[in-house]
């Protein structure tokens, strides 16, 4: 019965742990994510890289988060495998940092961290306050956590059975260092993972070295879920990931089998504590970014041998995309059908991404090649919507139903909303680029810092659209929603500094002022048009109102 209300409580600790390393995550991504690319994809240095990797894993709490990133970047060519590798490196390290941080006991602030943060988090409007809320509920969430894994070793830290798996895992360091492994990459979770161990050891329940080779194991464990989560990407993307495991494993056999010589040799005495376990946590990963730092740029070569470019892949917008996923004579079933059109629907998204990225590129370069090209792709997202709309047109409507018929008609609505997007970009943003080459114009350094800013925050929209269309998802539908207001606020304000800076007399502002008002006006109304993915599902659960208008008014007016 002890073991049944061990593994129960256990249990319990680690999802608490795992849910809130999630939520720190979700609600930094959600407030400052759209900053992520730029402050990646500037680096050069690979040093620099992995300060900037280090930095976020911090942030994040996740070492995962910054190598999927960062292989989400180098798969779109904003990020190299050299910086890239560099970025994720540091990211292990800022990982070991946060595990530093939250090993030390701060039950105190967990009522001050849930009293703030639950007030942010449910009295303010701001999305941003939000967020911020929601993050210090994770904080307070991971201290409660690591308590109740302390207090779930309390039932059995005094029966035989975990003497006897603790006794084995100190002599079997290779069963431990596995054991380790495929905690962490089922956990999804290195941070989670090396706190329960580091807990264990604190409380006495496994000693120092069965905690040094599972939290050696968990660094090697790590390595593999990037590995899986980016399974299905380019190989440009997946290089990194794997370069990071073939690193990382080498380095942590290594480590294990030379820590394992010397405490065995009574060399040097056993450690004893969580705390020193955390300190040879943080000695690994620091040890390993100086050893393999050199080494980024050599591997890149390696790596594209072991996994070489695919055909098509460097293609311009438009070119090398998969074809048409609709077949007008073979409809099917409503749910085939439906299916069929969201897929259709991705790559539509997928193309009008492709035109949408490098806008601000081709502002700054002015490539006619890159201009015409933009302007291209958007007769094959033409295409696309008379695809779908032959094939909303084929479906049997007596057959289907109702509801049914509703949502491929609301399918095709988006569609059409996903053309005109592609329109802004093609018959206005492109014309605007060529001005810009023509003219030879400047924007202001605050002027192209804004429009910078909304065009990643829409570039994340966009992502973020694309898993509405999956999931039909009410939150994260919500959440675009919100965004879409906030790109309105964005808009207005930038068009309120722009207005000071020509009163000012900022002669770069009054050059491009038509071409920098313009283009605020294009980026929002592409934003809501992508965003209108999210009305069918707001519209469904109440969440969207009819009107904005007052419906009566008074009999004096």
């Amino acid at each position: 019965m002890a073991i049944i209300s061990f593994l129960t409580s256990l249990a319990g600790a680690v999802m608490l742990l795992l849910f809130a390393v999630r939520m720190v995550r979700t609600g930094i991504e959600r407030a400052y994510g759209a900053s992520f690319q730029r402050l990646m994809t500037s680096q050069s240095n690979p040093l620099q890289a992995s300060s900037v990797g280090l930095a976020m894993a911090v942030v994040l709490q996740s070492s995962a988060a910054v190598a999927l990133l960062t292989a989400g970047f180098a798969a779109s060519g904003a990020l190299t495998f050299t910086t890239g590798l560099a970025m994720v490196l540091g990211g292990d390290l800022g990982s070991a940092l946060v595990i530093q941080i939250l090993s030390f006991r701060l039950d105190w602030l967990v009522p001050l961290l849930l009293a703030v943060g639950g007030w942010l988090f449910v009295k303010t409007e701001g999305r941003k306050l939000r967020q911020f809320g929601r993050i210090l509920m994770g904080v307070a969430f991971i201290l409660i956590s690591l308590r109740f894994l302390r207090e779930a070793m309390d039932p059995i830290r005094d029966s035989s059975f975990l003497p006897a798996i603790a006794g084995y895992l100190a002599r079997d360091y290779i069963t431990a260092f596995l054991v380790g492994a495929a905690l962490a990459f089922v956990m999804h979770s290195s941070v989670a993972a090396i706190l329960m161990c580091v807990t264990l050891v604190d409380i006495g329940a496994i000693p120092f070295v069965a905690g040094l080779s599972l939290v050696l194991g968990a660094n090697f464990g790590s390595g593999f879920i990037p590995v899986w989560l980016s399974r299905g990407m380019e190989n440009t993307a997946r290089r990194i990931p794997l370069a990071n495991l073939f690193l990382r494993g080498a380095w942590a056999v290594v480590a294990l089998a030379l820590s394992m010589l010397v405490f065995r040799s009574g060399v040097i005495a056993m450690p004893e504590g969580g705390q020193m376990l955390v300190n040879a946590h943080l000695a690994f990963n620091a040890s390993l970014l100086i050893i393999a730092l050199p080494f980024c740029r050599p591997l890149a070569g390696v790596m594209k041998q072991c996994l070489p470019d695919e055909a098509g892949q460097n293609e311009t917008p438009g070119q090398g995309r998969p074809g048409s996923a609709l077949d007008i004579d073979a409809v099917g079933s409503p749910v085939q059908a439906l299916a069929s059109l969201k897929r259709e629907l991705l790559r539509m998204t997928d193309l009008v991404d492709g035109m949408f990225r490098p806008v601000l590129n081709a502002y700054k370069s002015g490539d006619r090649d890159q201009i015409r090209a933009i302007r291209d792709a958007d007769s094959e997202v033409n295409a696309c919507l008379s695809g779908i709309r032959s094939f909303v047109a084929a479906i049997p409507t007596e057959e289907y139903g109702k509801e049914n018929t509703k949502a491929a008609r609301d399918l095709m609505e988006y569609a059409i909303r996903l053309e005109t997007a592609g329109d802004v970009v093609a018959r206005r943003l492109m014309v605007l680029a060529d001005t810009i080459r023509k003219e030879d114009l400047r924007f202001s350094s605050a002027g192209w810092k804004e429009l910078t800013r909304m065009h990643e925050c829409i570039s994340q929209n966009l992502r973020l659209a694309s898993n509405v269309l999956i999931s039909d998802d009410l939150e994260s539908a919500r959440l675009l929603s919100l965004e879409k207001t906030e790109i309105k606020r964005a808009e207005r304000e930038s068009r309120k500094k722009h207005l000071k800076r020509l009163q000012s007399g900022n002669s770069e502002s009054l050059e491009s002022s038509d071409v920098h008002l313009e283009t605020l006006r294009s980026l929002r109304e592409f934003n809501s048009h992508i965003a209108a993915v999210a009305y069918p599902i707001l519209y469904q659960n109440g969440q969207l109102l009819e009107t904005r208008l007052i419906e009566t008014m008074s009999s004096d007016d």
